[in-house]
């Protein structure tokens, strides 16, 4: 597939607190889609906002460095936007952030074939109501990725953050989201339940994520689940966006993006769901060894698979 990956959302600095030390690193949940995306050997964009001063130019060389490039109209004056991520003793991050969200796109659209959003950027206005513009007009040439990504202290209620996101979700061909993103947004809906209303909204593919206990894709030919690989677990920042990064791509060798390849994407096999849940939870498994947001390369998920006897699927 020729063309570009758009990703658009919060590029920012994650200020990663474990005890008493402190790590900064580059991050934000649509940005680190992007970053896995390219290290995956993909074309990709990154459409978000950041500042001029230091910590925008760490955000641009840290995404640029791994081939990333940056949509026009990105930088501006606003300064540079940061979570705060206190981890517990497992490794899991709670986030209190500071930003601000209002995209100038000032490029060209006519190579993108796939759009990825979600997170803080579906939500928080001014900026989420150009997402949405944005979104609903590449429909006619792109598929559509959304990630949710619950983010209870920035989306105020859970009911009027859901009725927001989802004037997305009708666009979407592929919604990915967490259990706990699930159960926050509709308030304890079971998980089945919801990712079949997802489905008969128009999603061609949902996928649910479950921490320790893996994985599960959803689909009108049925559903794939894996376990998590096991691993040691550094923490888990940026595990889900390096899992949808690996969901992208799976999809793109099979060759089911693209709004050409809506109705295929629709009518993906159980065997092409079994390889798109294992590519993506090897990704994720790699990512959550590391430190930080730090998603792995194409030969480095072919090597963490041959190192457990598992044939790649790509």
């Amino acid at each position: 597939m020729t063309g570009t990956i758009l990703v658009i959302g919060e590029a920012l600095i994650d200020e990663v607190h474990r005890g008493e030390d402190v790590a900064r690193h580059p991050g934000g949940s649509p940005a680190n889609v992007a970053l896995g995306l390219a290290r995956l050997d993909n074309e990709v964009t990154l459409l978000s906002q950041w500042g001029s001063d230091a910590d925008g130019e760490l955000l641009s060389d840290h995404l640029t460095d791994s081939g990333v490039e940056i949509f026009p109209g990105t930088r501006t004056a606003a300064d540079t936007s940061r979570a705060i991520a206190t981890l517990d003793e497992a490794g899991a991050a709670t986030y209190d952030f500071q930003l601000s969200w209002d995209p100038q796109p000032d490029g060209d659209f006519s190579e993108v074939f796939h759009v990825h959003t979600g997170s803080i950027a579906t939500v928080i206005q001014p900026g989420a109501a150009t997402v949405e513009r944005l979104v609903a007009a590449l429909r006619s040439q792109a598929t559509i990725s959304l990630d949710p990504n619950a983010r209870p202290t920035l989306m105020g209620e859970p009911h009027e953050a859901f009725a927001q996101i989802s004037q997305l979700l009708v666009n979407a061909d592929i919604v990915k989201a967490s259990d706990e993103d699930v159960d926050w947004f509709t308030g304890g809906s079971p998980v089945t339940a919801v990712a079949q209303e997802w489905l008969d909204r128009g999603a061609g593919l949902v996928v649910i994520t479950k921490g320790a206990d893996g994985v599960s894709v959803y689909s009108a030919s049925g559903e794939a689940s894996q376990p998590a690989f096991s691993t040691t677990v550094a923490d888990t920042v940026g595990a889900g966006d390096s899992l949808m990064g690996g969901l992208i791509d799976a999809l793109g060798r099979l060759d089911l993006l693209g709004a050409h390849r809506r109705q295929e994407l629709k009518a993906i096999s159980q065997d092409d769901l079994s390889k798109v849940v294992t590519w993506a939870s090897a990704i994720s498994a790699i990512t959550v060894s590391r430190d930080g947001a730090n998603p792995p390369t194409t030969a480095e998920v072919r090597d963490f698979l041959s190192e457990r006897d598992i044939a790649s699927p790509f």
